[in-house]
């Protein structure tokens, strides 16, 4: 029996171990980089443990794994894919530890995640943190209408308007247009003050959010200012004609099949749409069908369109976000109130 020794050019050198046991060693250049793979109060490294079924022990820079064949060989799948990110993008989240743990491939090479999104901004990209979001990038590299469906926190809207600003700068497109319905969550908000602007800012909030988050924030003044990036509530669409546009619907869920109907038929030359949404989160009356599964339906065929449907594996919020779309997906009965 020998031991698999990896070193910092993961390559695998062999030295001889007793009977029926097998060891591995990582080796880490940088010791933060192993307090990055152990998370705090060793939260990471107990999930790979438990998951993997290895000892898992630390000498120094290096760790040593061990466990029968088989859980060495997984061993050290895991912890170079998690290594490759910390390397890569200088932190490690819960929810990357979770994806290698349910995807690592047992055939030791690493799970392609689908292309970064370049956002020429201090050399800042955005990169796919699952294979279904890897999958949407990609049906928004390759085809003019994209629908995603999914539910909260799985990076619908962000990854979008990622791909708008990577577009706008490649110059693709001369403009993006973030459109949402106004439609409110179960709630009567009332006339609102104030000028136009001021009414539907509360609609538009999230969209605002997520182009603060990937642009810089006088950037995004700028080209809000010289009508590079527009927002606007989807009644606003009406009777426009979009060209060389990237065009974002939001919230695609709450909208009516005709409203559907009338925003996608705005695409002029050389647009491209991609129209999000959460189809276990409508807000329409009951007896309202919602335009996006119409349209995933009635559309998903045509050449140039894809549907893309993201699942709770893809969410990457906080890790209880994950676990409360599966509590209610779960559509689990509430408890009763004891009686005192």
């Amino acid at each position: 029996m020998f031991s698999q020794v990896v070193g910092p050019d993961d390559r695998l050198i062999e030295t001889p171990v007793p009977q029926g046991m097998s060891e591995a060693t990582i080796s880490f250049a940088d010791h933060d980089h192993i307090r990055m793979l152990f998370g705090a109060r060793d939260r990471y490294l107990r999930q790979v443990r438990d998951s993997v079924g290895i000892d898992v022990v630390l000498r120094g820079d290096e760790v040593r794994l061990q466990g029968d064949d088989l859980q060495i060989k997984r061993g050290i799948e895991v912890f170079n894919e998690l290594k490759h990110i910390i390397e890569k993008e200088g932190q490690l989240e819960e929810s990357q530890v979770q994806r290698v743990l349910g995807t690592a491939p047992s055939n030791g090479s690493q799970q392609n995640n689908g292309g970064e999104i370049e956002l020429f901004e201090r050399a800042r990209k955005v990169r796919p943190r699952s294979a279904g979001q890897a999958h949407y990038v990609n049906a928004m590299e390759q085809n003019d209408l994209v629908f995603c469906a999914g539910p909260a926190g799985c990076g619908k809207t962000y990854l979008a308007v990622a791909m708008a600003v990577n577009s706008l700068r490649r110059e693709q497109v001369r403009k993006i247009v973030l459109v949402r319905p106004a439609v409110e969550a179960g709630e009567k908000l009332g006339f609102l003050p104030g000028d136009f602007l001021s009414k539907v800012n509360p609609y538009l909030r999230p969209l605002l959010d997520a182009l603060n988050d990937i642009v810089d924030f006088e950037a995004v003044k700028r080209y809000m200012e010289n009508d590079v990036i527009e927002i606007a509530p989807l009644a606003y669409m009406r009777g426009r004609t979009l060209n060389h546009t990237f065009v974002i619907l939001d919230e695609g869920q709450n909208t009516t099949t005709t409203q559907m109907k009338m925003f996608l038929t705005r695409m002029g030359n050389d647009s491209r749409i991609v129209v999000t949404g959460d189809t276990t989160q409508i807000d329409l009356p009951t007896h309202i069908p919602s335009g996006l599964i119409d349209a995933m339906q009635r559309l998903g065929h045509i050449e140039g369109v894809q549907v893309v449907e993201l699942t709770g594996a893809d969410i990457v919020r906080h890790r209880l976000v994950r676990e409360i779309v599966d509590a209610y997906d779960a559509d689990v009965p509430p408890r009763k109130p004891r009686r005192k």
